[in-house]
């Protein structure tokens, strides 16, 4: 394989919460791109929750989980650097895009669906001021 060549791979997980199953599905299969150029990866997820949040993680070689990006339900799509989301809420699927790709871009990639604390959801609360 050249070393210009970028290799990922997918795994499908779920989560059990609260007794409900939120379950998260990447069946995309591996994908070999080049520096410099984009890739999307595919993720679709299933929840009964109103509110939530999807986070994209990078697994290094050592193992070791890396956050990249997190998208709230209710926010319009997110941007943190290099990566992006195409998040469509109606159809449960959200996708990070990778731009510019790299090298060290080469990795096992995963798609999260993690419980809301109370704190969080208290801190997406708004505050309407009285008539």
């Amino acid at each position: 394989m050249p070393l210009s060549s970028l290799l990922w791979v997918f795994l499908a997980f779920t989560f059990p919460a609260s007794g409900v199953a939120q379950k998260v599905t990447q069946d995309q299969p591996d994908i070999s791109s080049q520096v410099g150029q984009s890739v999307t990866l595919k993720c679709r997820y299933e929840t009964s929750w109103r509110n939530y949040y999807l986070i994209w993680y990078k697994q290094l070689p050592s193992g070791q989980m890396t956050y990249l990006i997190r998208q709230y339900s209710e926010d319009s799509n997110a941007r943190n650097g290099r990566y992006s989301v195409n998040f469509l809420k109606t159809d449960k699927s959200i996708s990070l895009i990778i731009s510019f790709l790299q090298l060290d871009d080469s990795a096992k990639y995963f798609c999260a669906l993690p419980k809301l604390t109370v704190l969080e959801v208290i801190g997406k609360a708004v505050q309407k001021p009285r008539a």
